[in-house]
């Protein structure tokens, strides 16, 4: 994501790879996982796969409604929490 990922702060105005992505959960969910790797460190895809192992991005799917509401590093403070509590070792 992080080489052709533009403006994901603005999740109204995501862009990959040249195509705006319209769909704001798909957006919201490739800025969490961005701002997970970049606050861990972390190649993208190995963000995605410890928060798809560590029950991360079930979190997220389950709990867009209010997840979404505060910031984005409100989300990865919580996506730690949430993958901490399934065996994750990030803190």
């Amino acid at each position: 994501f992080k080489n052709n990922l533009y403006l994901c702060k603005d999740i109204n105005k995501l862009i990959i790879m040249g195509e705006e992505i319209k769909n704001r959960r798909i957006a919201y969910f490739i800025c969490c996982i961005a701002a997970f790797a970049e606050r861990y460190n972390l190649t993208d895809k190995q963000a995605f796969g410890y928060l798809q192992r560590f029950k991360g991005i079930d979190f997220l799917i389950e709990c867009y409604e209010a997840e979404h509401q505060p910031s984005i590093s409100d989300a990865v403070l919580d996506l730690t929490t949430i993958c901490h509590r399934n065996g994750g070792k990030l803190i």
